[in-house]
């Protein structure tokens, strides 16, 4: 519709609505108007947590607070007047927002009052104010020596344990106190590793006095056992017996102070060594044992010392002439010692002369130098010292010593026993021969 002029004045003069006009007073007024609308939407950001998962943006699209925002406005609030009426006149006109670019920061600052950040964004004024551990240095300054934590301390028995297990290297020194000692080794048996319990009981042997580490072993059997055998090993003979000493365990203690005889080298050292071993108690079979051995090293050292005459070992022993002569035959038979076995049978009587005598018999002997693999020789020896005929035959007979039966049938003069023996000699031998002369010899005068 159509006003006049006049219409309009009056309609302005009239209206409660005031005219735009470019006064000061009114752009400074617009301008308080401005900030406090800004003030109020930093309240309603703080204060309206049901809010919070609102975004508002201004007329140009952009993040209320956002600091873009908080630039623009503070540069309009100090900028010349002329740049406050183009902003005041860019309100009216949507069309000039178009041009306006998007902004690209990532602060927020109402993320900043909430203490959070947008997905994306950088740390938070409530992360960045709050008192952390987390510093940042400079390169060239490092970080201070008070600074630096040495995190394998945090680690725990059983993580200790499980490092063990797995064969990393793990110092077990920061476990001082008695009570993390037992529970590092608590954590070790129950792991039911005998190299990690072993390891750990090494530490605890070197860190704990044998008092204490005794008392506390004594109520944990696996432990101990493994402890024991571990000391056993290593030979660490005066630890064990203090430990079997604490223990009252009588038995092994001995046992064990029996066993340090095998370190000792020399023979008459070793000999008073078990002397102090009898008395030690033990059962009754293994007391036994040790008292054999004992007299089995004496007379050892006394055979060892005096063999070239064994006549002095029958005296000092008390041994019986068979019991002696069977021992010393076999002994000497076996050493090819032919000469001393001559002297067991050799005797002299009261005018000087000398005999071979035999107290078991020399078809006894004759067995046991053959089983010893004597030589022909010497068999042939003592089979003609053997008394009995019949014996002698059948003895040369049966370990091949011809002279023996071709002589012994030159005795006998038994034509037809010495012609059936030429079949069992080789022929063109020596026995062969020696057997064709007697057969021709008109100097004999055979029986048969």
């Amino acid at each position: 519709m159509n006003r006049t002029k006049g219409d309009e004045e009056e309609y302005w003069n009239s209206s409660k609505f005031k005219a735009f006009t470019f006064d000061d007073e009114d752009d400074e007024l617009s301008q308080l108007k401005e900030s406090k609308r800004a003030v109020n939407s930093l309240r309603d950001f703080v204060d309206d947590d049901d809010d919070d998962d609102l975004e508002r943006v201004s007329w140009s699209g952009e993040p209320v607070g956002s600091i873009s925002w908080s630039i623009k406005e503070t540069a309009g609030n100090s900028g010349s007047t002329h740049e406050g009426r183009e902003q005041l006149k860019s309100r009216n006109s949507f069309s000039s927002y178009a041009q306006l670019p998007k902004p690209t920061s990532t602060y927020s600052l109402s993320s900043f009052f909430r203490g959070r950040t947008r997905p994306g964004s950088f740390q938070s004024l409530s992360d960045a104010l709050s008192d952390t551990p987390a510093k940042s240095y400079a390169p060239e300054l490092g970080r201070p020596k008070g600074e630096y934590r040495d995190y394998s301390n945090d680690w725990s028995p059983s993580d200790t344990v499980r490092r063990l297990r797995k064969g990393k290297v793990c110092s077990l020194e920061r476990f001082r106190s008695l009570q993390d000692k037992l529970q590092l080794l608590e954590e070790a048996v129950s792991m039911h590793d005998g190299n990690v319990i072993t390891a750990v009981l090494i530490f605890l042997k070197r860190t704990l006095s044998k008092e204490i580490l005794f008392r506390e072993l004594e109520v944990r059997q696996v432990a101990l056992r493994h402890l024991i055998h571990f000391l056993k090993e290593i030979g660490d003979q005066k630890l064990l017996l203090d430990l079997f000493r604490f223990l009252d365990r009588t038995e092994e203690l001995a046992l064990s102070h029996y066993r340090e005889h095998l370190n000792i080298q020399d023979p008459d050292k070793r000999k008073e060594f078990l002397k102090t071993c009898v008395g030690l108690p033990f059962s009754a079979e293994d007391s036994a044992h040790i008292q054999d051995h004992y007299t089995l090293l004496e007379r050892q050292i006394i055979i060892e010392g005096t063999f070239s005459s064994p006549i002095n070992l029958k005296k000092t022993f008390k041994i019986p002439d068979k019991q002696y002569v069977l021992t010393a035959l076999a002994a000497r038979a076996k050493l090819r010692a032919w000469n001393d076995v001559d002297a067991l049978f050799t005797t002299k009587n009261w005018l000087g002369y000398t005999k071979k005598r035999a107290p078991i018999g020399f078809h006894r002997v004759v067995e046991i130098l053959h089983k010893n693999n004597a030589p022909v020789q010497i068999l042939q020896e003592y089979v003609n010292l053997v008394e009995d005929v019949d014996t002698k035959l059948n003895l040369a007979t049966k370990f091949k010593c011809h002279d023996v039966v071709i002589d012994t049938c030159r005795d006998l003069k038994d034509r037809q026993q010495l012609l059936a023996y030429r079949s069992k000699v080789d022929k063109g031998s020596a026995e062969e021969e020696k057997i064709d002369a007697l057969l021709s010899s008109s100097q004999i005068r055979w029986k048969n």
